[in-house]
């Protein structure tokens, strides 16, 4: 892995200058909340590194929301700076889900392969993140093409794939100085970091128990807590491995893939109305079951990296951890 140090100002300096011919996202204020936006000659001053996470999550950029798949054109090239690590080991499943060659989506292959990701080491933490509780480092560890990390005045990147490698050469300058390895104090951001999410969630039982919690009946704690949700699906769409959809069929053979989630009323219904997940508490329990056992055992992943967004969306107020704790006093 190679390592390159950069003064800041000359590295605002330097994506205003690539802002101009490569289409580059990366995390803003806007209003109370961090979204990812377009970068340009007049917000790269401004962009926010280091933060817990950004509102909405990086599937948002090869998983829209909606889009025609018969008459969508595919995006050009795509760089995202400031992808958290939970996002990132959220395309662990993401990508075994559309990139399976028996059922391969290939709008989500070429945004993926058109897609260079730049990870950011996270030196605050919010009240719902818990990555660490199940085994994520609040630092990016695999699926990064560069990461990014700061220490005083200066920005580090290290490149991690060949992708990255490539693309990197392709745009730095003189600006940059190759480094040997990274400072100390980064790791001492990251270890302090990791450990404040560790003491947060010291309370939040570990992988292998929260799989056996969730498979247990406990019917007063789902239905305890399913008493505030009203439906809305913001959990699913908040979700980074939140990913079902459907396609819906228009005029001139046109077909659109829509987003859609298991806390739907009427999602599992059937021919003669038959609805597995008709009660509202089961809805809430399948999600965890989804979460925690479908897709271990469908794909040896599990569909929740620990970056807490249902929690912050929830209208309900439903916190996910503090539903899990209480499966495990009972």
């Amino acid at each position: 892995m190679k390592n390159y140090a950069i003064e800041r100002e000359k590295w605002s300096e330097f994506l205003k200058r690539i802002a101009q011919k490569e289409n580059i996202y990366a995390p803003f204020m806007r209003e109370k909340n961090i979204e990812y936006l377009h970068v340009n000659a007049d917000n790269a001053d401004s962009i926010e590194y280091h933060i817990a996470k950004p509102t909405s999550s990086v599937k948002i950029f090869f998983f829209p929301i909606k889009e025609n798949v018969v008459k969508n054109a595919l995006e050009k090239r795509q760089i995202i700076i400031g992808v958290p690590a939970c996002d990132l080991a959220s395309l662990n499943l993401m990508d075994k889900i559309f990139l399976d060659e028996d059922f391969l989506d290939p709008y989500y292959q070429k945004r993926r392969e058109e897609t260079i990701l730049i990870g950011n080491d996270c030196y605050e933490i919010t009240d719902s993140c818990h990555c660490t509780a199940y085994d994520i480092a609040p630092y990016p560890t695999k699926n990064y093409d560069i990461n990014l990390a700061s220490h005083e005045e200066k920005i580090y990147l290290s490149v991690n794939s060949e992708k990255g490698e490539k693309f990197f050469d392709s745009i730095k300058n003189g600006d940059f100085q190759e480094i040997d390895s990274l400072p100390d104090a980064i790791d001492m951001k990251r270890m302090k970091t990791a450990e404040k999410v560790k003491k947060q969630n010291k309370q939040l039982p570990e992988l292998d128990s929260t799989r056996k919690l969730v498979l247990e009946d406990h019917e007063k704690v789902w239905k305890k807590f399913a008493k505030t949700c009203v439906s809305c699906g913001a959990c699913s769409a908040i979700c980074p491995t939140c990913h079902c959809f459907l396609l819906l069929d228009k005029e001139n053979f046109e077909k659109i893939k829509n987003w859609d989630t298991c806390q739907y009323p009427s999602f599992e219904k059937v021919a003669a109305g038959e609805d597995p997940l008709r009660r509202l508490y089961d809805r809430l329990k399948n999600r965890y079951l989804c979460k925690f056992v479908h897709k271990p055992d469908m794909f040896g992943e599990i569909a929740c990296t620990g970056c807490g967004r249902c929690i912050d969306a929830c209208i309900g107020e439903i916190n996910k951890n503090e539903l899990i704790i209480e499966l495990s006093n009972c």
